[in-house]
């Protein structure tokens, strides 16, 4: 898209501290079970790893705030858990970082959303979700709605984190999306396939190729048929822009103002694009608070995204490889 130099990146990364982002949607707890195979169960033929650590991570609507942190800026979190022991670990994990969680409400009548990812050898060998996807209750959506109305004026930014977990009703986008453009905030999604074309109006809709193929009921093949289709989303959802992030790909943007845009993956060694979604949306409006283009911020976060996708599981970005990244690719260039 655009050429970021040395200069550029150190200048926005010092620009992204402090920079307040509200982040609403659906937190969820990542499990990760670590051992090796060595042998095929009697039972049934599948492996059996003989477990040698396990961690618990921040995920979904978490882990963005988690990037949010590593990049500098300070994350107001809006979502829900349940009331049950994995509710009570995120929370105490949330609070031991530090993270604003005057967002957080607890919801009875569901459990915490945990996903449980068992690796042996670095290759992942079953995942294992507990979640409930019905929509939270009009009380919990008007509860999260109240509390975030009295930072509105507080924040740089608003990141909608759709996973279809239920925190993000038809009703509650837009009433957060009104809420933000009257009060001019720079707001971005990164949706899932259920209200899809809720998100209207906002300045970035950033969907994978995933989620654009299900929702427009196609499959994008050649660079004639991706054009088509951000053009399509960007008219039908009147945002500023639509930022397509198609894997090996790279990423396409369109801006209502006629501009196309295409870059390559920066990923130089794939191990697990778990995450990679969640800093992406990070970094993206991180750079747009720090006072980048829509351009220069969409690199920054395709740069960023490949760099999370050389780990295995789901970590934030650090900004001081961020800008080794970009500061070698330049070089290489």
């Amino acid at each position: 898209m655009v050429t970021i130099k040395e200069k550029e990146i150190r200048n926005f990364i010092r620009m992204m501290k402090g920079k307040k982002i509200a982040v609403i949607g659906d937190l969820m707890l990542d499990r990760y079970i670590w051992g090796k195979v060595s042998r095929i169960s009697p039972e049934a033929p599948v492996p059996i790893v003989d477990m040698e650590n396990e961690q618990i991570r921040l995920g979904g609507a978490a882990n963005v705030a988690q990037n949010i942190k590593s990049l500098g800026g300070l994350p107001y979190l809006y979502g829900v858990t349940g009331n049950d022991n994995s509710g009570k670990i995120l929370r105490d994990a949330l609070k031991e970082q530090s993270f604003e969680t005057e967002g957080v409400l607890t919801d009875d009548s569901r459990p915490t959303t945990v996903k449980t990812r068992v690796i042996a050898h670095n290759q992942h060998v079953v995942r294992i979700d507990r979640e409930n996807k019905n929509d939270i209750s009009a009380h919990l959506q008007m509860e999260i709605l109240e509390r975030f109305k009295k930072i509105i004026d507080k924040v740089d930014g608003i990141i909608l984190e759709d996973y279809n977990k239920g925190v993000l009703t038809k009703e509650t986008i837009a009433a957060i999306i009104k809420i933000a453009l009257e009060h001019k905030k720079i707001i971005t999604v990164d949706p899932k396939f259920n209200n899809f074309f809720e998100y209207k109006n906002v300045t970035v809709m950033k969907p994978n190729r995933k989620e654009i193929e299900e929702v427009l009921g196609i499959r994008l093949k050649s660079q004639e048929e991706i054009n088509a289709a951000g053009l399509t989303l960007l008219r039908n959802l009147n945002a500023d822009n639509v930022l397509l992030t198609l894997g090996e790909q790279g990423m396409s943007l369109f801006e209502a103002r006629g501009d196309i845009s295409h870059v390559s993956t920066k990923a130089l060694n794939v191990a697990d694009v778990s995450g990679a979604g969640d800093t992406v949306i990070a970094t993206l409006t991180m750079s747009l608070a720090a006072g980048a283009s829509i351009k220069e911020a969409a690199t920054i976060a395709n740069f960023a995204g490949g760099v999370v996708c050389g780990y295995v599981g789901i970590v934030p970005i650090n900004p001081e490889e961020l800008i080794h990244t970009i500061i070698n690719d330049n070089l290489q260039n």
